[in-house]
């Protein structure tokens, strides 16, 4: 049996991390890893040391979920990336424990939620697409070259007086979108 390892976590500084800490350590965790980081932060120092600490058999405990992940998603691949080291993962509020086989089936159920809550948000996000198109809408970022830029642009290179660094310098574009879109307004036109 390896060592139980916990991580407590809050977001602002002005958050104290007392109940974590005194929670983790009732249940037998030989060392907790403590961070003062939002829940959407990438860069979780901590995070990072436990998982260099962590060897095969330890467990990670937190004091819930919300605690170690972003997201569902996130919660999921995280725990999934501890499973892969094969160390075990521990929820003490939501009693859910990775090291036993209803731990996992828990586990794989909050996974098998995820994924369809993915298929769900894509699905409604290209039926909203479609129906937009249906109405004569586009989306993406409005063009910067309009056809009358794009001609203008044209018409001052050919007149040999400006480069296509100059011209984007007018246009407040760069040289290679001014000279995508005027070799593709010349392609076009052929």
């Amino acid at each position: 049996m390896g060592d139980l390892l916990g991580y407590a976590r809050v977001s602002t500084l002005d958050q104290t991390l007392e109940l974590q800490i005194d929670a983790l350590e009732a249940v037998g965790c030989l060392r907790v890893f403590t961070e003062h980081a939002p829940g959407a932060a990438d860069d979780r120092v901590e995070l990072a040391n436990l998982f260099d600490h962590v060897r095969p058999g330890d467990t990670v405990v937190v004091w819930r979920l919300d605690r170690l992940g972003r997201s569902l998603r996130h919660l999921i691949d995280t725990v999934n990336a501890l499973a892969d080291r094969q160390v075990g993962f521990r929820s003490i509020s939501e009693s859910i424990d990775t090291t036993t086989p209803g731990g996992k089936l828990i586990f794989h159920i909050f996974g098998a939620l995820a994924e369809f809550e993915r298929e769900l948000i894509r699905e409604r996000t290209t039926a909203g697409l479609t129906a937009a198109r249906a109405r004569g809408r586009v989306g993406g970022r409005p063009l910067v070259m309009t056809k009358a830029k794009t001609d203008e642009a044209r018409r001052m290179y050919d007149s040999g007086e400006y480069t296509w660094e100059e011209i984007g310098e007018m246009f407040g574009v760069s040289r290679m979108t001014v000279y995508r879109h005027v070799v593709k307004s010349r392609d076009d036109a052929h």
